[in-house]
């Protein structure tokens, strides 16, 4: 797999009829590994080992529904509340990271009414916090640490 603009990680790995899978810790098993779920296993050690976020507190690959269709948001982190604190989309790395993938997380974020976004192809790592009452996002260099409120 590509090298990722991430730190390096370790990652559990599993062969079975020549398809390589990785270990997610968060739904604790095997995922096929694609070039998505490449980037999207270390977003997760990012926030995990990087930014301090409880592993309890992440949830990833979950059915939501926009305009009577199902949708799937690749990870949220929430509050220890319930409310949601970050949405990330996680596109591979060979796709650009364009308006139109803003979009989409603007239109799950119309649901999910996120404090923060992430979108990243693991190559370039986009960071913003919503501004609700002005209806925009506002760019950030990086996103916070998990702190307790």
């Amino acid at each position: 797999m590509q090298k990722l603009n991430f730190p390096a990680y370790s990652f559990r790995f599993k062969n079975s009829e020549n398809k390589v899978s990785i270990f997610d810790q968060i739904r604790k098993k095997f995922i096929l590994l694609t070039p998505e779920e490449w980037v999207r296993q270390h977003t997760i050690e990012y926030l995990i080992k990087d930014k301090n976020y409880p592993l309890s507190y992440i949830n990833v690959e979950k059915l939501i529904k926009i305009n009577d269709r199902n949708k799937r948001y690749d990870i949220v982190i929430f509050k220890p509340n319930g409310e949601i604190f970050l949405l990330i989309e996680c596109k591979a790395p060979e796709v650009s990271i364009s308006q139109t993938t803003f979009d989409q997380i603007a239109r799950y974020n119309m649901i999910l009414k996120a404090e923060y976004l992430m979108v990243t192809n693991g190559l370039n790592h986009y960071f913003c916090q919503m501004d609700f009452e002005n209806e925009k996002y506002v760019f950030l260099k990086d996103l916070p640490n998990f702190m307790l409120p």
